[in-house]
């Protein structure tokens, strides 16, 4: 198992729940929901990733469970992990949701990358 299909299906089922029009991608070895167009939310192993407002980012790693996003070595700006054993209550988990999907509407698009001709 790559992710945590608990996780998926209660982040399924709370954009469901909000009427969120979403649609899922396989990404970073997990599973992205995206929102807009915007990646929004994710699962990787057993942790939740939410992309939020870059200047609420430094009071979200002060909550508990929660660690800056790194795939490269350094923090990704905007993108946090929280980790499954601070998701069990829904309350838990519709925090994370709320402050995903708060900063969608002003997150960008990433551009697409032209493939290169071999």
């Amino acid at each position: 198992m790559a992710y945590d299909t608990t996780i998926a299906d209660r982040v399924t089922d709370m954009l469901v729940a909000r009427r969120a029009t979403f649609y899922t991608k396989a990404m970073f070895g997990g599973l992205c929901f995206m929102v807009n167009d915007k990646m929004c939310l994710g699962v990787v192993k057993a942790a939740l990733m939410v992309r939020l407002d870059p200047d609420k980012q430094e009071d979200a790693l002060k909550e508990p469970g929660c660690s800056p996003m790194e795939f490269t070595g350094r923090p990704m700006k905007g993108f946090v992990f929280v980790d499954a054993a601070h998701l069990d209550s829904e309350t838990q988990l519709r925090h994370w949701v709320n402050l995903a999907l708060e900063f969608n509407p002003r997150a960008t698009i990433a551009k697409k990358r032209s493939k290169r001709a071999s």
